[in-house]
């Protein structure tokens, strides 16, 4: 019989002996290999299912015994699909809530999910800024998730308000470009259009400006100083 397989492989693969052995060998584990993934599976599925079993048996003594259940036994479980962090309810309790303006890079860190790192990015970006007229503005900080966001105004108040605005008619050129809304490219085509036609005196001037959307301008206006004093 082997010595078939190997005349067979050799006639019409064209294999030697040599090969013709070493490809003989290369099949079971070719077909190992294809059922490995299968049967890891398998042996997932059944360890997944003796915790699931296991998890239901501690819930219902727990019933029985009159406890209400606050955390899993399984990893995978989140506790907050069944109650309210009781220690984030503790804090907000001891803390005084403040205005999001007066918060800096060390307060926000009573905010779960906020390091010293995302911290200190939210206020540098607030800076640039010159400070949020909208709370839609936090989703521009970079690596700010949604409940993240959410969670700051827990333990914060949202003021709205600009501490600092941009003298459109005497910026210069560098100063104006650091803006987060206003590239470099940007910058220059308001500089030139200034010089060329005089002073900006309302947000409806830089329209005259044809490349520029209306959109873009309603989000850089409320940063802008108009008057030159």
């Amino acid at each position: 019989m082997k010595d078939k397989v190997f005349f067979w492989l050799k006639t019409t693969l064209g294999f030697s002996r040599k090969e013709a052995r070493g490809f003989l060998w290369v099949i079971p584990i070719l077909i190992l290999l294809s059922f490995s993934a299968d049967l890891l599976r398998y042996f997932k599925n059944q360890k997944a299912n003796r915790l699931y079993e296991r998890y239901i048996d501690s819930l219902d003594s727990m019933e029985k015994a009159g406890f209400t259940l606050v955390s899993s036994p399984l990893p995978t479980f989140n506790p907050q699909d069944t109650v309210r962090n009781s220690s984030s309810e503790l804090v907000k309790s001891r803390i005084n809530r403040l205005p999001f303006s007066e918060a800096d890079s060390v307060t926000l860190q009573i905010v779960p999910g906020i390091g010293s790192a995302t911290a200190s990015r939210i206020i540098k970006y607030r800076e640039r800024l010159g400070g949020f007229h909208s709370k839609d503005q936090l989703k521009e900080v970079f690596g700010l998730k949604p409940e993240v966001i959410e969670g700051i105004w827990e333990y914060f108040d949202f003021d709205p308000g600009i501490s600092k605005k941009i003298k459109i008619n005497t910026v210069e050129l560098e100063e104006l470009s650091k803006h987060p809304y206003i590239s470099f490219q940007e910058a220059k085509v308001l500089i030139a259009f200034k010089k060329q036609h005089g002073n900006f005196n309302s947000p409806q001037d830089l329209l005259k400006i044809k490349i520029f959307r209306e959109e873009w301008v309603k989000k850089i206006a409320p940063y802008l100083q108009f008057d030159s004093n």
